[in-house]
């Protein structure tokens, strides 16, 4: 099974790429517009079929798009003039992957902390809290060490929340809302295999949403 990395650059001109990186619900607008670049009638869970996961990072040169999946996106589905493209499998850098290697990592990801039933009940918590600062960094520290690495360095920013509205086969819409941190730095693979998984599958929740990418790059004297 391939994993393909895609980059797009939306073009400023673009409407529809405005439209997909404008506002509270981008990360919503964003995943369908990324969804229908991969074949249609994939059952219930298509994100999860396809491995599809991405990223908005922001670049000296504006928002760049960050496409990751088990299945090669059609990007001629995206409609004229919405931006450069470039597609590339990822084989090569993850079969090269070996204990001791240092590579630098970046994966927005959504921490929280899930309290039990009763301490629920008793302060009335949602299902899960959000956490920043120190907090979200020992998250991650966590989150790195069951992806078989070992973080050298952590530098932590938090991004804007992402904002949706799930609409269920029963009941009233739901308002869905995943607090984001990005996580950059160094790391020394431990574990190559789970590097591997964790890569292909994603960190955390709110996949959907534009968190849980794992981008890994050898360091300049370090090339796998």
């Amino acid at each position: 099974m391939s994993i393909w990395l895609t980059r797009i650059v939306p073009d400023p001109r673009s409407a529809e790429a405005r439209r997909d990186l404008a506002g509270t619900t981008a990360a919503m607008n964003l995943h369908r517009r990324l969804m229908s670049l991969y074949p249609d009638q994939a059952g219930p869970d298509p994100r999860a079929r396809f491995g599809v996961l991405f990223r908005i990072d922001d670049t000296a040169t504006g928002a760049h798009i960050l496409l990751q999946s088990t299945h090669q996106p059609d990007l001629t589905r995206l409609p004229h003039g919405y931006g450069t493209t470039q597609s590339r499998p990822l084989d090569a850098l993850l079969d090269a992957l070996k204990p001791g290697l240092t590579i630098r990592y970046r994966c927005a990801a959504s921490p929280v902390r899930k309290p039990g039933a009763t301490t629920r009940a008793l302060y009335n918590l949602p299902a899960a809290v959000p956490l920043t600062g120190n907090h979200a960094d020992e998250w991650w520290t966590r989150q790195a060490d069951t992806a078989g690495l070992k973080p050298l360095t952590l530098t932590s920013h938090p991004l804007d929340t992402a904002h949706a509205t799930r609409t269920p086969t029963t009941g009233a819409p739901q308002r869905i809302r995943h607090a984001r941190t990005r996580f950059d730095g160094s790391a020394t693979i431990t574990d190559p295999d789970l590097l591997r998984q964790k890569i292909t599958e994603g960190i955390g929740r709110g996949k959907a949403y534009g968190c849980g990418l794992l981008s890994i790059a050898p360091t300049k004297n370090n090339t796998p």
